[in-house]
């Protein structure tokens, strides 16, 4: 049914000159414009758009993810950048911040000015 329409991805800020400074420096997405409520992105050809909020709070779980070929510069380009990986408890990450798993795909985790939870995966078996 909604196979055929362009996803839009949403996430909070109560940050939003932070959050702006983040998606569009740091992470290098195209900023769109902004109005009252949005901050309006694209990543790719997904719409962001960050609702501006008083206040967040964060789930602790992942909101946002890319999928991205070689994980490795990614996460040193983004580290380059001013990114933090994060380090999870009770899972094992290299000294990049990268943790692989069983099946050889690699994950790093990082937060946004907000502490959103966001991912880079390299997959190692494509379905």
């Amino acid at each position: 049914m909604l196979e055929s329409l362009n996803l839009i991805a949403f996430l909070t800020t109560a940050r939003p000159a932070e959050s702006k400074d983040f998606y569009q420096e740091k992470l290098g997405l195209l900023f769109m414009g902004e109005d009252s409520g949005f901050l309006i992105f694209d990543s790719n050809g997904t719409v962001l758009r960050i609702q501006k909020a008083k206040s967040v709070a964060p789930s602790g779980q992942t909101a946002l993810g890319w999928e991205v070929s070689d994980l490795v510069r990614q996460v040193d380009d983004l580290t380059q950048a001013g990114v933090k990986m994060m380090r999870r408890n009770g899972i094992q990450q290299d000294g990049l911040g990268i943790w692989t798993a069983p099946d050889g795909t690699m994950i790093a985790w990082f937060q946004d000015p907000d502490g959103n939870i966001l991912t880079l995966s390299e997959h190692a078996n494509r379905v």
